[in-house]
């Protein structure tokens, strides 16, 4: 079900980061290369109500269910006003309600939180998704891996570098069919996965052939890994503010030992020289993904809240 009239498409592109730019939300969902990535899986759609833009979706963590849900509204101005966020919320409601479903806001910023609360005083509860936090690194920890606690991601990366030669390249769309055979062929390889670890695995891929047809024209910063000129690793981000990059995808074949800290060390150091900050996305509250960000030592866990009218729970 789309909860609203328009779809996320390249061609809207334009309306859409005019308003996901109009403040500085800092997660990963809210930016266009994430939405497009995942407009199918999600369902997607969007709806200028008022001064706002809504961007609403299907919410795919929930095992049993799939939960619709509104993104924070959004601003082209920079600013909100309490009392045009109050009436743009309250018809979002109404169009959620009028299809049969349960309204809730999702993948909300903490600075949002105070906004939110002075359009509707006491009337929201907002409880914390801890499995949509972000990860935020800086760029030079994750390319200096400086410190004892990277000394096994230095280790890891030395012993590729000291055993492997490898090429690193630019995707293009015309690559697409390739690097999906790379995917197909990493996604056999996980047979330890559970049902729902997998199911997600799959609706991923199912994004991914649309992506890699449509890197240039997205906006897509992807790169991959070739040893022996195969594809053996690759990245896939795109820009979420002025000094941040985010990494949607990541995937390396671990039958070559270290290549997962070379494709990350690599894709940092070929960013632009201005971006300082790596967000590698949420753990979605599976506990190997968990472990594995961490790993890594964020500087900051962009935290994001669910919120819900009090009178409805």
């Amino acid at each position: 079900m789309f909860m609203f009239e328009n779809r996320i498409t390249i061609e809207e592109r334009p309306i859409l980061e005019e308003y996901l730019s109009g403040f500085d939300y800092g997660t990963s969902g809210l930016s266009f290369t994430s939405l497009f990535m995942w407009r199918n899986i999600n369902n997607f759609s969007w709806e200028i109500i008022g001064d706002y833009l809504c961007i609403a979706g299907l919410s795919h963590l929930e095992i049993e269910t799939k939960e619709p849900f509104l993104f924070p509204p959004l601003t082209r101005t920079g600013s909100y006003e309490p009392e045009s966020l109050n009436a743009t919320i309250k018809e979002a409601k109404k169009i959620f309600e009028s299809k049969g479903c349960k309204f809730s806001i999702r993948l909300m910023p903490f600075k949002m939180m105070g906004i939110l609360e002075s359009a509707f005083p006491g009337e929201i509860s907002f409880s914390d998704d801890r499995p949509n936090y972000d990860y935020l690194y800086r760029k030079k920890d994750l390319i200096l891996l400086k410190g004892r606690e990277y000394h096994s991601k230095k280790n890891h990366l030395n012993y590729f570098l000291n055993n492997y030669q490898f090429e690193y390249i630019t995707l293009t769309s015309d690559m697409a069919e390739n690097v999906m055979r790379f995917i197909r062929e990493f996604n056999d390889r996980k047979k330890d996965l559970s049902d729902h670890e997998m199911s997600l695995l799959k609706m991923e891929e199912v994004a991914m052939s649309d992506v890699f047809s449509n890197l240039e024209k997205v906006g897509y910063l992807s790169a991959a890994v070739k040893i022996d000129g195969k594809i053996e690793a690759l990245s896939i981000g795109g820009q979420l503010n002025r000094k941040t990059v985010t990494v949607h995808i990541e995937k390396a074949n671990t039958a070559y030992r270290g290549l997962y800290q070379l494709i990350n060390n690599e894709f940092c150091k070929h960013v632009e020289p201005h971006i300082k900050y790596i967000n590698r996305e949420e753990d979605m509250g599976i506990p190997g993904l968990r472990k594995a960000k961490l790993s890594y030592k964020p500087c900051k866990l962009v935290e994001c809240y669910i919120a819900e009218f009090k009178e409805d729970l």
